[in-house]
């Protein structure tokens, strides 16, 4: 599967944004999906991870109740609403898809990504 992020931009603190991930295929729907993030002379993290039903999804603590990941499996599409950002919400997110039945969020257990695109918040 490829996968082509889109949606990033600059704002400012406590505003929204929405970050799209687009993937080919016919075979959407069998991948968990997942978004992770890196900041700069960081690691990548991960954000959010959601099944293939859409039913399960999982966050890291701190963007809990602000962002929200969602997929659209007829357009092959996974979303993340990004709401009341931060400062330290700044970094280059990525998404990433993966056959795995769990969710998951250790960086080398996801064996598809997209290139990444740039969220930068100002204070």
């Amino acid at each position: 599967v490829q996968l082509q992020a889109s949606g990033g931009g600059l704002v400012q603190a406590g505003d929204s944004l929405r970050l799209s991930c687009s993937a080919s295929g016919r075979t959407f729907s069998s991948y968990i999906m997942g978004w992770f993030r890196q900041a700069p002379g960081k690691e990548r993290d991960f954000v959010a991870a959601i099944d293939w039903s859409g039913d399960s999804t999982l966050y890291v603590d701190s963007v809990k109740g602000r962002f929200t990941i969602s997929r659209d499996n007829a357009k092959n599409m996974v979303y993340l609403q990004m709401n009341s950002q931060k400062p330290e919400d700044t970094a280059v997110y990525y998404c990433a898809a993966d056959r795995s039945l769990r969710l998951r969020v250790a960086l080398h257990e996801w064996d598809y990504w997209g290139q990444g695109t740039q969220v930068t918040v100002s204070s």
